[in-house]
C-alpha cells in the first residue's frame, strides 16, 4: 500500500479537479443557458462536448499517474491523433461546426424565435429561427419551408436581427 501511496494522492486529486471542473463548466454553461433562454436539448449538447473533453484530459492524467509507459503512450496517442485527424481533414467541417455551435452557445445575440435575416450577395435569407444544432441552424421562412444552415456558416454571414418573437 505504502508503494502506491503518491499515486493514490495524485490519483485523488486528479478525481478532485476533474469534479470541481465539471461542475464549474455545468454552471457556466447554466448561467449562459438561462440569460440566453436556451432550450434543454442545446444545453445537454454543449454540456456533452465539455465532458468528452474533461474524460480525455481525466484518462490521460490518470494513466501518466499509474505508470503507463510514456512512449508507449505517446505511440499510441499519436497515432489516434493522426488518424482522426486524418478523417478531420477529409470531414473539417464537423470540428468547425462544433466549435461554432459552442461560440453560438455562448457568444452570439441570435436566439430560437428570432427573426433573422441572412445577407448574401445575390439574395437575402429570411426567416425565424427555429432550432440551433450542434452542426446546423434552421430557420422556416415565411412561406413554411426549412433552411438549413451549417453553424460554422452562420458565423461567417452577415445578420441582421430584425425582431424576437415572443
Amino acid at each position: 500500500m505504502e508503494e502506491y501511496q503518491v499515486q493514490l494522492i495524485e490519483s485523488a486529486i486528479v478525481i478532485f479537479g476533474y469534479i470541481v471542473s465539471r461542475s464549474i463548466v455545468k454552471r457556466v454553461v447554466d448561467a449562459a443557458a438561462k440569460k440566453y433562454e436556451y432550450p434543454l436539448l442545446r444545453i445537454k449538447v454543449t454540456l456533452k462536448i465539455f465532458n468528452i473533453i474533461f474524460f480525455l484530459l481525466f484518462a490521460s492524467f490518470m494513466l501518466f499517474i499509474w505508470g503507463v509507459d510514456q512512449n508507449e503512450l505517446a505511440y499510441f496517442v499519436t497515432s489516434l491523433l493522426t488518424v482522426v485527424g486524418v478523417a478531420f481533414l477529409a470531414q473539417w467541417s464537423i470540428l468547425s461546426n462544433i466549435t461554432a455551435s459552442l461560440v453560438i452557445f455562448f457568444n452570439h445575440p441570435v436566439r430560437i424565435g428570432d427573426s433573422i435575416v441572412i445577407v448574401e450577395k445575390d439574395f437575402n435569407i429570411e426567416g425565424r429561427v427555429i432550432d440551433i444544432g450542434i452542426f446546423f441552424l434552421i430557420i422556416e421562412n415565411e412561406e413554411g419551408n426549412r433552411i438549413t444552415f451549417p453553424t460554422n456558416f452562420f458565423l461567417q454571414k452577415l445578420i441582421k436581427l430584425s425582431k424576437t418573437e415572443a
